[in-house]
C-alpha cells in the first residue's frame, strides 16, 4: 500500500509511553513530517493484529517490551497538496502501553527520543495528529503510567 497520495486510508497505531509524569516523544527521522515530534508508532502490516502492531511497533522504535495495550483514542490525519489532493491520510489508533523489560532508547527511524514532563510537550515542534491527541487526551494521560 502506498503511503505518498495513497488509494484509501493507511492505518497506523501509536505507542503512548509514560513515566513519573513523563510521555515519551521520538523526533520523526523520515516523511510525513520529518523532524517534528510525536510518540513511538508505525503502520499496521497486512495480517497483523493491532496489539501485535504497537507492541513490535514500541520495540522498534523503542526497544522496549511492551504489553496490555489499552485504547486510548483514534486520529484521523489528513495532509493536502499544494492543488489539495490528498498527499497522506493516515487512521491513527494510539494505545497506552505497559512497559515489561528494556531501557528506552531511540531506534529505527526515530532521530531521537525524550521523555517530555506533560507542561512542556505543546512547547515541541509536534505532529498536527499528536497535537490533536494530545489536547483530547492530556488529562487522561497525566494519570496514567507505564511502568507497574
Amino acid at each position: 500500500m502506498k503511503r505518498l497520495y495513497p488509494d484509501q486510508p493507511v492505518v497506523g497505531i501509536g505507542a503512548v509511553i509514560i513515566q513519573d509524569g513523563k510521555i515519551a516523544l521520538i523526533k520523526r527521522g523520515n516523511e510525513p513530517s520529518k523532524g517534528k515530534w510525536t510518540i513511538p508508532g508505525g503502520l499496521v502490516e497486512l495480517g497483523e493484529s493491532l496489539d501485535a502492531a504497537v507492541i513490535r511497533e514500541t520495540k522498534e522504535e523503542t526497544c522496549l517490551d511492551v504489553d496490555n495495550p489499552c485504547l486510548i483514542d483514534v486520529v484521523d490525519n489528513v495532509d493536502l497538496d499544494e492543488q489539495g489532493k490528498i498527499k497522506y491520510h493516515y487512521i491513527i489508533i494510539d494505545y497506552l502501553v505497559h512497559v515489561k523489560a528494556g531501557e528506552i532508547q531511540a531506534a529505527s527511524d526515530a532521530a531521537e527520543l525524550r521523555l517530555v514532563p506533560f507542561g512542556e510537550v505543546e512547547n515541541y515542534n509536534l505532529t498536527a495528529s499528536f497535537r490533536v491527541f494530545f489536547g483530547q487526551n492530556r488529562e487522561k494521560l497525566e494519570k496514567s503510567n507505564s511502568y507497574r
